[in-house]
């Protein structure tokens, strides 16, 4: 069944929804499980991909525009209309490898800073698509971090707590003008 979301990948002068950044307190409370995949859960992600390609995103969590539900919208090929975007509801993983990778991350809600930051290279993935059908994934590389980073976003953890270099950090977010305090490391 084709995708019901289908947006224009293109950037909006205003996009429909706006993105909350470091230090705003909507980014840390957890996101609530969606009951329902109905046209207003199909709306909400159509405006996550508008905004997001208007951001020059290639991932977004549905906290990061202040809706505490746990959806999530992904395109790691913003610049290829044929493809199609990954819509994530209720997301679990399932698995993920003991193999990791360090990889320079950015997030929409830090605009501007990138740090590495160490994942499992792959995992598995159950999740409803925008349809509510129950599916599977298996993710390696670039799908798996970015899945990993936008299901921080759902339990309130931003890409930075994870940033062990703790002086690129620092000097990264004063560059930026983020405040250190608003990090909360992951130990």
């Amino acid at each position: 069944m084709p995708s019901q979301i289908a947006v224009e990948k293109k950037k909006l002068k205003n996009p429909p929804l706006d993105i909350h950044y470091l230090g705003d307190r909507v980014l840390r409370q957890p996101a609530k499980r969606i009951t329902k995949v109905d046209d207003e859960i199909r709306q909400i992600a159509r405006q996550m991909l508008q905004t997001m390609y208007s951001s020059d995103g290639i991932g977004l969590a549905a906290p990061q525009v202040g809706i505490h539900k746990q959806l999530i919208v992904i395109d790691l090929e913003p610049d290829k209309p044929e493809h199609q975007p990954l819509v994530l509801i209720n997301p679990v993983v399932k698995q993920v490898s003991k193999e990791v990778c360090a990889a320079q991350e950015g997030c929409l809600s830090i605009p501007g800073v990138y740090l590495d930051v160490t994942r499992p290279l792959s995992l598995e993935l159950s999740y409803k698509d925008e349809n509510g059908t129950p599916k599977t994934l298996k993710a390696t590389d670039l799908l798996a971090r970015c899945i990993l980073h936008e299901m921080d976003h759902l339990n309130g953890v931003v890409f930075v707590d994870r940033v062990e270099n703790s002086l690129a950090l620092s000097q990264e977010l004063s560059k930026h003008g983020f405040s250190q305090q608003a990090v909360k490391p992951i130990v």
